[in-house]
């Protein structure tokens, strides 16, 4: 049945998440394994925070973004992990179509100012180990809280345009939506109406919010390894590479996926493997991004120590 005969047949009141798949058996593997995986990633999360407003000596630029950051990893999975696992454990994969954009309004919201906040992060890595001699005067609090804030303000900013354009289109039917979540193009491809424009500003915008921090960010991890080579000491120059590159391996992965998904040229054929992408973003990166910023820091085991 064409858009347009289902336009004349029927309103969508509510969508089908296909998710991974279908299956009993499989359902209580996925339900274990992303269990688990929310479990140790909110854990973590909420651990480092913890950590870090209990320690005085944690109190530093560097740490407050890693502050922030594990916040906004906290609503990113509960935004996203808590309705799979619903729908694996009783197999209702429904959801209104009010909670589908609700879903994807904040989703939306936290991709976007992580983007912005993995950026402000790699900035203050290059003033301390580039620059260490304008460390303090530059990156002091006021300029944390500027930056943190504009990451927040900026990500809910521009997922708003999307929200409305996507919310006011017509869905009429099908409405089952081959993705494990609430996302742009998948909704936009359920639509009966012309969902050009909401196609092309969804790529602008997603190109906007994570193109721009990718460079600033690759640019300034590569300023800090050409700084980094330049150590004398081996040694030093091995620790030094160790953390910069657990961090650009995290940031690459992040950004990598977003722009696949979101930028590059789409195809139909591409909604499948997106929907293999988007794991890396919503799930994986939440998930070690305690562990590579800040359980690997030397200043948070002395913290732990002394706890």
């Amino acid at each position: 049945m064409t858009k347009q005969e289902w336009k004349n047949t029927t309103v969508v009141t509510e969508f089908i998440l296909l998710g991974f798949g279908n299956g009993p058996e499989l359902d209580r593997l996925l339900f274990l394994m992303f269990l688990l995986i929310y479990v140790v990633t909110i854990t973590g999360n909420i651990f480092i925070i913890v950590l870090m407003v209990a320690n005085q000596h944690l109190h530093t630029p560097m740490y407050f973004f890693l502050g922030n950051l594990a916040c906004l990893e906290i609503c990113y999975s509960s935004n996203i992990l808590p309705r799979m696992l619903l729908s694996y454990l009783g197999g209702d994969r429904r959801i209104s179509v009010n909670g589908c954009f609700t879903q994807y309004y904040f989703f939306g919201c936290l991709a976007a100012a992580e983007c912005y906040l993995l950026a402000a992060m790699s900035y203050d890595r290059y003033l301390a180990v580039c620059k260490p001699l304008h460390y303090l005067s530059r990156m002091n609090g006021k300029l944390c809280f500027q930056l943190g804030a504009a990451s927040w303000v900026s990500g809910f900013l521009s997922n708003s345009i999307l929200t409305f354009l996507i919310s006011n289109l017509d869905f009429c039917g099908p409405n089952e939506m081959e993705h494990f979540f609430c996302d742009s193009f998948p909704m936009i491809k359920l639509s009966c109406s012309d969902a050009r424009v909401a196609g092309l500003v969804t790529s602008v915008v997603a190109g906007v919010c994570s193109l721009p921090p990718f460079l600033f960010t690759f640019s300034s991890y590569l300023y800090i390894v050409i700084t980094v080579m330049r150590i004398p000491s081996a040694t030093g120059r091995k620790k030094a590479f160790s953390t910069c590159s657990s961090h650009l391996i995290v940031v690459i992965l992040f950004y990598w996926s977003i722009l696949t998904v979101y930028v590059l040229p789409r195809h139909d054929t591409q909604i499948s493997p997106n929907k293999v992408f988007s794991v890396f973003y919503t799930i994986l990166t939440p998930l070690v991004n305690p562990l590579v910023y800040s359980l690997r820091n030397k200043e948070v085991k002395e913290a732990l120590r002394k706890q």
